[in-house]
């Protein structure tokens, strides 16, 4: 059977415009400002290259049509997501920037009619950002969300939540949240945890400090969020109580994979403006990019952003198709976090000192992909949690062939 990797013209085009408008409107103002979307207007720069993604035809790629979206898959969300993740601001102009891409993606899929009015619209419109709070300071979740400590008491007249949260990304100037609390069980078990929607303004709600890290293109930080006594009505909770880590696998294996969408752009930015620089310039007596020791960097720049769209678009296969895909994201999501932080550094390496200056943005670009092997799960726990399949698919198999063998034993008069 044939296997076409082709996409359709609708989304060739889509890419074609994403490629145009990040070329003109935005990579100019991420230079500008050396990628710091702070620095260059935050909040403010996000609704204005959202304006003008609107007149292009290239904002909410991913969100549903009936919210103003274009209602992309996964598979066709992968070439337009590195369009725009070429440039560092792009995912902000268009609209699918994490956390909030993410969190359109669940909403769609999770909230009920009132929620998406409330939450989905805006959030899809542009009018808002959001942020998921999850993560929490040591002992409580972090790369085991089953250390979940944050809780959710229900009372009369609905929950009061008490906890901390840090790493929260967007939170500062985020007009929701969307909270992971316990709502049954003890930290260290697994479940027992319920996703909640709660308004940036509700009382006892706060956002704290901001804490600092390499990356600077994400809008409103990464910040501390605490929450004394904050009450919310039943109408709040997202889904089902007690179901909120399986609906955390809604969101987490698609935004890995976009995750990877755009931190891939990224890496072909700096990869094109490498060998740009290397077609062109001379030393020892030729082109730089006729020594050997350039090519096979170039080489193998290449292969890793090859293999990294090979592995995206089979967990991408795998999610349209309503799979879990938690192997085949595990495995993408590891391979591209690593992968585009080579892509990076060897672009930086064929560029010298121009490299690491600000004279050229390949310095910027190994800043912000560097945290990619953290972000979403660090290597090491996707590298246990693939062994951990594999090995247990073994013994599953190895069960399976013993049953087998005493089921026709007994057939056999032997057992």
């Amino acid at each position: 059977m044939a296997v076409d990797f082709a996409h359709s013209p609708q989304v060739t085009e889509l890419v074609e415009k994403t490629t145009t408008f990040v070329q003109n409107e935005v990579l100019p103002v991420e230079d500008a400002h050396f990628g710091d979307i702070e620095a260059a207007g935050g909040d403010k720069l996000r609704v204005e290259l959202g304006d003008k993604a609107r007149a292009a035809g290239v904002y909410a790629p991913h969100a549903p049509v009936e919210y103003g979206g274009l209602g992309l898959n996964m598979v066709d969300r992968a070439p337009v997501f590195e369009a725009a993740g070429y440039s560092l601001f792009g995912p902000a102009a268009v609209n699918i920037a994490a956390p909030d891409e993410g969190n359109v993606h669940m909403l769609a899929h999770i909230a009920n009619a009132e929620q998406k009015e409330q939450f989905l619209a805006p959030l899809a419109r542009g009018d808002v950002r959001s942020a998921f709070a999850m993560t929490e300071p040591a002992p409580g979740a972090g790369s085991d969300p089953s250390a979940l400590a944050t809780l959710a008491t229900r009372t009369d007249n609905g929950w009061v939540i008490n906890g901390r949260k840090h790493f929260i990304t967007g939170a500062d100037g985020a007009g929701f949240f969307i909270i992971m609390a316990r709502t049954s069980g003890e930290p260290g078990q697994n479940g027992g945890a319920t996703m909640f929607l709660a308004p940036a303004d509700t009382p006892g709600l706060t956002v704290g400090r901001h804490i600092t890290t390499l990356d600077r293109a994400m809008i409103g930080g990464h910040c501390e969020v605490t929450f004394e006594d904050l009450r919310l009505p039943e109408e709040a909770v997202l889904g089902e109580v007690d179901q909120g880590f399986s609906y955390a696998q809604v969101r987490l294996g698609p935004a890995r994979m976009t995750h990877v969408m755009r931190w891939l752009g990224a890496a072909l930015r700096a990869h094109d403006l490498a060998v740009e620089l290397v077609a062109d310039r001379e030393a020892f007596g030729s082109k730089l990019g006729d020594l050997g020791m350039i090519q096979a960097m170039i080489a193998d720049n290449e292969i890793d952003i090859a293999a990294t769209r090979a592995l995206l678009l089979q967990a991408c296969w795998e999610l349209d198709r309503g799979g879990r895909a938690a192997n085949s994201t595990s495995i993408a999501k590891t391979y591209a976090a690593e992968a585009v932080g080579r892509i990076v550094d060897r672009s930086i390496q064929m560029c010298g000192g121009l490299g690491v200056s600000d004279d050229l943005p390949l310095a910027r670009l190994s800043r912000e992909v560097r945290p990619f092997r953290i972000y979403d799960g660090p290597s090491e726990v996707h590298r246990w949690a693939i062994a951990k399949r594999t090995v247990g698919a073994a013994r599953r198999r190895a069960a399976a062939k013993k049953d087998d063998s005493r089921a026709a034993a007994k057939e056999n008069g032997n057992g």
